[in-house]
């Protein structure tokens, strides 16, 4: 959202005020200076080991308190998070417009990912505005019953932030150790991949990274105790793999901008990687963003290890595979999303 609320910002007509959760404050921080922004308001909602339901409980409560004191005429919203549903629900019981972007997005099983599939569509259903990435996310929401004059193709703001972050003198510790190989970047993290799921994929991985000299891995652990402690059993003693802090946006952006190829079962990252050249192997059964599958970006693995490995080590080894990936076109946006959102936003304000 981060680019979005700069170009609202410089809109003489728009009076925008930045909410923050505090969830994952390190990382949210990281972003906020990247960005040079500062939140109007914050709810530090994050304590050890808290769950789905403190996460929606305590968003919901500080969106009262804010929507009471600002009395917004919309409130924007993004994607598939927990903060995302318990905001717009806020706003829902409150009788505040809700705009919600990148809508539309589906795999339309209610438990993949989860729960950011059941946020989605329960956003999507109180939304007053939808901000489509693409023409297949529009026609998703058409199908549900939304109104023509409210759903708009925008690309994602995703892809915007990417000409802030990405620089070419970027430099860093871990790049360096991996000078000379081919640099794989792995993110996972998904509720759903927790336990076996996530021990098959890394056993894969391990694998892949045995049979082929010539490669480097660096994987960001996420901050989730389960996921580290996987991690650190199946990966942590190899010499070519390096389990580093979750990294900042910025470095994030950076290592994918110079990395040979992606493994991730993040959501985000399959936009931003094909946008930088780079083939992503999704490391799950489904994807909600199937234009990335159609468009040759992105290749759905799986969770199962035969399956993984094969997919790894063949994107390896096949040189046409691997060229089309990285120079299929991407259908997620040109870095105009923002614009296209405060064009649409301004043409409406005549209606509050």
């Amino acid at each position: 959202m981060s680019p979005l609320v700069l170009e609202l910002r410089q809109r003489s007509c728009f009076c925008t005020y930045l909410c923050v959760t505090g969830q994952h404050r390190e990382m949210l921080d990281s972003v906020l200076d990247a960005f040079g922004l500062s939140p109007d308001h914050d709810f530090s909602i994050m304590d050890s080991g808290q769950t789905l339901f403190d996460i929606t409980t305590k968003v919901i409560s500080g969106m009262r308190n804010v929507i009471t004191e600002q009395r917004p005429d919309l409130v924007l919203v993004h994607g598939d998070t927990t903060t995302t549903f318990a905001a717009a629900m806020s706003c829902f019981y409150m009788g505040i417009p809700v705009g919600h972007v990148e809508a539309g997005l589906r795999t339309y099983n209610v438990h993949s990912p989860f729960p950011e599939e059941f946020n989605r569509q329960a956003v999507d259903i109180i939304s007053q505005y939808s901000f489509a990435p693409t023409e297949a996310a529009r026609d998703n929401l058409l199908r549900e019953g939304k109104s023509p004059d409210t759903v708009f193709v925008t690309g994602n703001t995703v892809i915007d932030a990417l000409k802030t972050t990405v620089r070419s003198d970027f430099t860093h510790p871990d790049l360096e150790w991996a000078e000379g190989s081919r640099l794989v970047i792995l993110t996972a993290h998904r509720r759903e991949n927790l336990g076996k799921p996530m021990e098959r994929i890394f056993r894969a991985i391990r694998r892949v990274v045995d049979e082929f000299a010539d490669i480097k891995l660096i994987y960001p652990v996420h901050l989730n105790p389960a996921v580290k402690l996987v991690a650190d059993n199946a990966l942590g003693s190899h010499p070519r793999i390096r389990l580093i802090s979750p990294l900042d946006v910025m470095p994030f952006h950076n290592f994918i901008a110079r990395s040979y190829l992606i493994l991730t079962d993040s959501g985000g990252i399959q936009e931003e990687a094909p946008s930088l050249g780079k083939p992503v192997l999704v490391l799950r059964d489904t994807t909600e963003r199937p234009e990335g599958v159609a468009a040759g970006t992105l290749r759905l693995t799986g969770t199962e290890e035969d399956s993984v490995y094969e997919s790894f080590a063949s994107l390896l080894t096949d040189k046409d595979t691997y060229s089309a990936m990285s120079k299929a076109s991407n259908p997620y946006g040109d870095g105009f999303a923002s614009k296209r959102i405060a064009d649409i936003l301004s043409s409406l304000c005549g209606e509050y």
